[in-house]
């Protein structure tokens, strides 16, 4: 998508001050996809839950909250992408598989160190809200950074998020970090939707066996022990990497295949359990 070249420029005494009812008036349900640390999978699941829902015909956004390791602009083949303005100069967010995108891969360039102190990830969060023509949409899905951080917290004090998944791998220490997690939408008042258990298992392709790659797993048994919702366990499959690197979601690539189902019906769920504003 051609356009000029968008430089964001983050001034404290410029930032709009708007409520979180006011922000994003358009999107009906907000959905934020986080983890306790990197390495899980989170990305891909919000890529493939956005398509997904996309799918099931929804009106649907993707906002690449990861400042520091923005992954999305390659899992939709958008790398070298950059944003153009319309008339009133807000930023257009592209658009691949019928879904709206804005993500800070647009804005630096492939390689580039994002060195920024809190306070002004604060205000650029507040831009990418207020200066992105979203415009109505059923979902936005937004992939936020690993942890707890500023990002994070300034998103939950921003908008008015309807739900939220933490994803995790099947480790036990795992689950100390989506603790960490669930505890600070608990504290933001962000509704926690529950837990998705990501690379679960790997299943032979050839005979069927299921094998638990990383030991046998007690997630589901902990999210009860703490009243969290277990939502799925997604397997440990070799095309994602591979489809993700094409820049394709895997339901795109291979709608029949167990993951891919399994993405559907979690989309299908969220679509009647989060209800719209």
């Amino acid at each position: 998508m051609a356009g000029p070249k968008v430089t964001v420029t983050v001034d404290p005494s410029k930032a709009k001050e708007k409520s979180k009812e006011d922000r994003l008036a358009g999107v009906k349900r907000i959905i934020a996809v986080g983890s306790g640390k990197g390495g899980v999978g989170k990305s891909t699941v919000a890529v493939n839950l956005a398509y997904a829902l996309r799918k099931m015909g929804g009106t649907v956004g993707l906002l690449d909250a990861d400042f520091y390791g923005p992954s999305v602009p390659t899992m939709l083949n958008l790398k070298g992408v950059q944003p153009a303005v319309d008339e009133s100069k807000k930023i257009i967010p592209p658009e691949r598989y019928g879904m709206r995108v804005f993500s800070m891969g647009f804005l630096i360039k492939e390689g580039d160190a994002l060195i920024w102190r809190g306070p002004l990830l604060g205000k650029a969060v507040a831009q990418f809200l207020d200066d992105v023509r979203w415009g109505d949409l059923d979902f936005l899905i937004v992939d936020l950074p690993p942890g707890t951080g500023d990002i994070q917290l300034s998103l939950t004090q921003m908008i008015p998020i309807s739900a939220s998944i933490v994803v995790t791998t099947p480790q036990d220490v795992a689950f100390s970090d989506v603790i960490r997690a669930a505890r600070m939408m608990e504290v933001t008042k962000v509704p926690l939707l529950g837990v998705i258990e990501n690379m679960a298992y790997f299943r032979c392709p050839e005979c069927g066996a299921v094998h638990k790659i990383f030991g046998e797993s007690h997630i589901q048994e902990k999210a009860q022990e703490y009243n969290i919702r277990y939502l799925a366990e997604l397997p440990l499959v070799p095309t994602i990497s591979e489809a993700s690197d094409r820049g394709e979601p895997i339901i795109l690539v291979d709608p029949e295949s167990e993951v891919s189902k399994k993405y559907m019906e979690l989309a299908e769920r969220i679509g009647v359990e989060v209800k719209p504003r």
